[in-house]
């Protein structure tokens, strides 16, 4: 069980950089990671370089991370673990203050399943 902030933000961060490719990462600082799609797209009423998909970003005491596929398609997602439901606060916001195998084993699905998501709607290369 892993339960330092920034072993955790490292773990997040390698699960989310292996989907480069599909994904371009925007920011990857201390503060945050940042990653999008890489065809442009309409966000809202605005046209960007690519559709918004995570961020991670590392607090004091957790571990964010912001993960819209979870928002824009919620019904992909009514059967993620309960271990990881836990951690959402909010819609799209997981916090985590802990991590084990299992979660992480849990989280990488998820995140490939927002990738294919993301894929099927065209807002990601395949």
């Amino acid at each position: 069980m892993i339960t330092d902030p920034k072993e955790i933000d490292q773990i997040l961060r390698e699960i989310i950089k292996e989907h480069v490719g599909p994904l371009q990462i925007r920011k990857d600082e201390e503060d945050v990671l940042e990653v999008a799609g890489t065809i442009p797209a309409m966000q809202g009423k605005q046209k960007v370089d690519g559709f918004y998909f995570a961020s991670v970003m590392p607090k004091p005491k957790d571990v964010r991370l912001y993960f819209f596929p979870i928002y824009t398609d919620a019904e992909r997602f009514e059967h993620i673990d309960p271990m990881l439901r836990k951690c959402l606060k909010g819609k799209s916001c997981f916090h985590f203050k802990k991590i084990d195998d299992d979660l992480k084993t849990h989280l990488t699905r998820m995140i490939a399943t927002g990738i294919k998501v993301y894929q099927e709607k065209k807002l990601l290369i395949t």
